[in-house]
């Protein structure tokens, strides 16, 4: 396709909700951290360098016998999203406005533990009982 010399109508979609087909062979539990694997298919957050952060599982979905894509779940996203602090490598008040990393479903850290998690997002506040990621 070459560029264009005319005005353009661009479909556009707000982004706030989206809806991810789901990975084979798992639950996705509302309110908790989702990530797509690899393939593009939504998990949930785990420990893991193939994941890309997604948002917030707006519902609970089962797809734990069914095959990538049977279901799927809707995400919210373009939102500051409250996630836990992990105990052993925790997000501190020198991360504001950098990156922090997927631990597991609910669980954001300071560092990517020696390669081995993926980023979750930008930090864009800390509370006493989690960490604000967008």
């Amino acid at each position: 396709m070459t560029a264009t010399t005319q005005d353009r109508n661009t479909p556009f979609k707000d982004g706030e909700l989206i809806v991810a087909p789901v990975a084979a062979s798992v639950k996705i539990l509302a309110g908790t951290l989702v990530a797509a694997n690899a393939a593009g298919f939504a998990t949930p957050g785990a420990t893991s360098t193939t994941l890309a952060y997604l948002g917030m599982a707006d519902a609970n979905i089962d797809n734990s016998a069914g095959a990538d894509g049977a279901l799927t779940v809707p995400i919210r996203r373009g939102k500051a999203l409250k996630w836990a602090n992990d105990g052993g490598d925790p997000v501190t008040q020198a991360s504001l406005g950098r990156p922090c990393f997927i631990v597991d479903n609910q669980t954001v850290a300071k560092t990517n533990g020696t390669n081995t998690r993926s980023q979750a997002g930008i930090v864009v506040a800390l509370d006493a009982d989690g960490v604000w990621v967008i």
